[in-house]
């Protein structure tokens, strides 16, 4: 099996690589805002796949500058395919199901975002990518113990709807090999450097890999 490599661009935006393609997920605002990660990174990106409408997750003034510059395909689900739509920008729409992205097989499962202070919650659309990664957006359902097991979690740690305890609880649940901590762009560096030793300590005895990656372009390969 060739390695995929996956790449942290601050907060949720990553980037993966396989047999010489690009996938990126969630390029949003907190990946941008500071200038520390720039649209021509990404300026050979085949495929863009968004969870959710959320500025952290989908922002366009971080979209369309990487748009611009690599032609990618986006992939999204409805609700979010229909606000591109208003930007002029034409989304694969992936509800559930998968398709196919190059050497990466996609399977869109839907799961509802976390609770928030908001009369609404958006579309959240997890994914999994080639039967061995589950990018859950912001969720952590109950439904998606399906995947138990998985090789790599991609996991939010910090958000107005988490406690270190939720998620620790959603780990266990999962029982992933690997974890990757995502949902963390807000936070200072000396207090994410604080979270994720308690977090690794805590995996370490769970037998499971935590990979706290910080700075943007750090990486990992499965």
């Amino acid at each position: 099996m060739r390695a995929m490599k996956i790449s942290k661009y601050l907060h949720s935006c990553l980037l993966f690589e396989h047999e010489g393609e690009k996938l990126l997920f969630d390029p949003g605002k907190y990946s941008s805002i500071e200038g520390r990660v720039k649209p021509e990174t990404f300026a050979d990106v085949a495929t863009v796949v968004l969870t959710h409408d959320h500025p952290d997750h989908l922002y366009m003034e971080s979209l369309k500058p990487i748009l611009a510059k690599s032609g990618a395909a986006v992939i999204a689900n409805g609700e979010v395919a229909a606000k591109l739509r208003k930007e002029g920008i034409e989304a694969i729409v992936l509800d559930e199901g998968t398709r196919q992205a190059g050497p990466f097989v996609l399977r869109a499962i839907a799961a509802q975002h976390e609770p928030i202070l908001s009369d609404t919650l958006p579309r959240n659309t997890a994914f999994l990518v080639n039967e061995r990664v589950l990018n859950p957006g912001d969720s952590l359902a109950p439904s998606l113990a399906e995947w138990k097991g998985v090789e790599l979690l991609i996991l939010p740690v910090m958000a107005p709807f988490l406690t270190e305890v939720g998620v620790a609880a959603f780990a266990r649940q999962m029982e992933p090999r690997r974890i990757l901590p995502v949902h963390d762009g807000y936070a200072k560096e000396f207090f994410l450097e604080q979270r994720y030793l308690n977090y690794g300590a805590y995996f370490e005895k769970l037998r499971v890999q935590f990979h706290p990656l910080t700075e943007p372009g750090a990486s990992i390969e499965l």
